[in-house]
């Protein structure tokens, strides 16, 4: 038989194993909260900075969650001051702290996916999907350092401006709007765009419509609900949908 002192130190070590689970699972639970307000927090970021209502609804189709589910994470969110709720509308906006907040976070994604396609290489897609898992890894110093090794961009690789960087001069206007014989620049394609049609990226790269080309408005079909373009010496033909994301100076 074990002596009353092995069977005491093991009665011990159980103990503190026990605890020790204990504190990982609440470091854990600790942790999945906190990335759950952050994809909240960019999700609003994204959805209100190209002007659409900010509804429970739509975040939680964004985030591919229930209404419900939706619905109480942003109350925990309004109780913590990251975010307001219009009682009437039930529109929501985010407070000074909550858009402070955001700002961070998307400020570390869009330096993560300068970071990936200007020196890894990756192309637009890749780089999107690999930022989205670095920028609740990386520390605020971090992104810094890296912001500063890569140059200070403005933007990120599909054009929109990285929180806190220098504001980019000029106006700019969907390229929808561009009228038959006109022609204009690709200023950048819309952040919500990216994730309501993943293959949006790549059909644009396999179209050659990248930041900075030249495109002219051939044709629009208001009834067919599409616009051709020319790129280069390419005829390229998207949906008006798709068009109204894509930004031109």
């Amino acid at each position: 038989m074990e002596s009353w002192q092995a069977q005491a130190g093991q009665l011990v070590r159980s103990h503190h194993k026990e605890r020790q689970l204990r504190r990982d699972a609440a470091t854990a639970e600790r942790e999945a909260r906190s990335h759950t307000i952050d994809r909240y927090l960019e999700t609003i970021f994204y959805i209100d900075g190209e002007g659409e209502v900010v509804r429970a609804s739509r975040i939680a189709d964004w985030l591919g969650v229930s209404q419900p589910t939706a619905g109480a994470t942003l109350q925990r969110m309004v109780r913590q001051g990251l975010v307001q709720i219009s009682p009437a509308s039930k529109v929501v906006s985010l407070s000074p702290a909550g858009r402070r907040a955001a700002e961070r976070i998307v400020r570390r994604h869009r330096i993560a996916e300068r970071w990936l396609t200007d020196v890894l290489g990756l192309d637009w897609q890749a780089a999107d999907e690999e930022a989205g898992r670095l920028e609740h890894a990386m520390s605020d110093d971090v992104a810094e350092r890296l912001y500063t090794l890569i140059g200070k961009p403005e933007t990120c690789p599909h054009g929109n401006p990285i929180p806190g960087a220098a504001p980019r001069a000029g106006r700019e206007r969907p390229l929808r709007e561009l009228a038959a014989g006109k022609g204009s620049r690709i200023r950048r394609v819309s952040e919500v765009a990216e994730h309501d049609a993943p293959e949006l990226l790549r059909f644009l790269a396999e179209a050659g419509l990248f930041l900075g080309v030249e495109v002219e408005t051939i044709s629009v079909s208001a009834g067919a609900g599409t616009q051709a373009v020319r790129v280069g010496d390419r005829e390229v033909s998207l949906s008006l949908e798709v068009a109204g994301k894509i930004w031109v100076d």
